[in-house]
């Protein structure tokens, strides 16, 4: 298999992108609402069914200097929860600057006049392109 997705985990909203092993290219697929602590499970049942990715990769919020804060405890539980909700292999990886760069892409978007401001939404989508993008980037063969 060579699908993977990416989860730029929010306490709002959960970006899941799609990517793909074998062109190291990732995109946005959608963005997940999260209500009382809990993803839109359903939906996101709909999104692994249709695309059946063979590995997770999630998005740890870490500061600037590297260290874990309290957003990183809310990415690693979502990751144990997947983990044992799907039974597929997760990798967590460092999502410094993802955000900025989805907001430098969209802004890029849409002064090309492809996006338009409604979509903001898709920013936390794209954010988890980056983080996926990354990890494609940097992982190793096979992996």
């Amino acid at each position: 298999m060579s699908c993977v997705f990416g989860f730029d985990v929010g306490s709002r909203l959960i970006g899941v992108a799609v990517g793909n092993r074998f062109t190291g290219s990732a995109r946005g697929l959608a963005a997940i609402a999260v209500r009382d602590g809990e993803p839109d499970w359903s939906r996101l049942d709909a999104l692994r069914k249709e695309w059946l990715p063979d590995t997770l990769v999630i998005g740890l919020p870490l500061t600037l200097d590297g260290e874990e804060q309290p957003a990183s405890k809310r990415a690693r539980r979502f990751a144990e929860t997947v983990r044992q909700r799907y039974d597929l292999p997760i990798a967590l990886t460092d999502e410094r600057y993802s955000s900025q760069e989805a907001a430098q892409r969209f802004a890029s978007a849409r002064a090309a006049g492809l996006k338009k401001k409604s979509d903001a939404a898709t920013i936390d989508a794209e954010a988890a392109a980056v983080i996926l993008e990354r990890w494609l980037a940097s992982a190793p063969a096979g992996h």
